[in-house]
């Protein structure tokens, strides 16, 4: 692996130092996604931004990675789909529209609310996951009648909409939408939430804003590796340690990156006054 980052080190002219943080951060941020079903934004994003790319390809390269976290983490956890293909396809059906609508006003829209929005449903999940002890460690099938299947789609194509236009937290309302309306532990949930979101919802997002900014390749490269592997990596942890672990980390990824979020916002506001 090392060889290989020195490698792109030397093709793109970057310092080995970045190379390799660049590399650390995707994997570190992906390997804790896939164990609490979404969040890779949280540090992915910030530090791409930091490193002097711009917001929209930034964006488009944080959920072209995230592909290869969806691809790593499904790639652990395939033989758990098959029994819930027909919600695969009642996310995509309706989550893709919203994500293509998302990422088609993004440019339009005040990033400053998005992320005051969701900021404030990420600390609430984080505080609901915290003082509701048995969420999500055993799984279930509840009947849905035709009012919860409607609420179903509603909130997924608005789910699509907010991942079209920003990247953090999204993943971690599908799955916490999932356990909550279909009664399915966290495992279970989150590899839906991989398959879902992670490769079909982050690939349209990622062509659709790349239309906005073209996408830096040498990055994308490192990202890719290593959500990846991220993906792989946390995904193997999760199935060992099983639906406990999942929950506590999904309850600290969703505070900090509430938290994150409000910070954004704050940002966002200050630069407008």
């Amino acid at each position: 692996m090392l060889y290989l980052l020195t490698i792109l080190e030397n093709k793109y002219d970057f310092s080995l130092y970045k190379t390799i943080s660049i590399f650390l951060i995707s994997f570190f941020s992906n390997t804790f996604s896939a164990i609490s079903g979404g969040g890779a934004g949280l540090l992915q994003l910030p530090a791409l931004i930091l490193s002097g790319v711009p917001y929209y390809q930034a964006l488009a390269s944080h959920k072209l990675a995230t592909v290869a976290l969806g691809l790593g983490g499904s790639l652990r956890n395939y033989k758990s789909l098959k029994n819930d293909i027909h919600v695969v396809w009642k996310i995509l059906i309706f989550g893709l529209p919203g994500v293509i609508l998302g990422a088609s006003i993004v440019e339009f829209i005040s990033e400053q609310y998005l992320y005051l929005f969701l900021g404030i449903i990420s600390v609430l999940l984080a505080f609901y996951t915290f003082f509701k002890s048995d969420l999500g460690l055993s799984s279930g099938n509840n009947a849905l009648n035709f009012i919860h299947k409607v609420r179903f789609f509603i909130f997924i194509f608005l789910i699509g909409v907010l991942n079209g236009s920003i990247s953090s937290g999204t993943g971690l309302l599908v799955t916490m939408l999932l356990i909550r309306t279909f009664g399915m532990d966290f495992l279970r949930a989150i590899s839906l939430t991989f398959f879902t979101v992670g490769i079909f919802w982050n690939f349209t997002g990622a062509i659709f804003l790349s239309r906005i900014e073209p996408v830096p390749s040498n990055i994308l490269l490192l990202l890719i590796i290593g959500s990846f592997t991220g993906g792989y990596f946390g995904a193997h942890l999760s199935k060992l340690k099983g639906n406990k672990l999942i929950k506590n980390t999904f309850t600290v990824v969703c505070f900090f990156v509430g938290i994150s979020l409000f910070i954004k916002s704050i940002i966002s506001f200050l630069k407008i006054n």
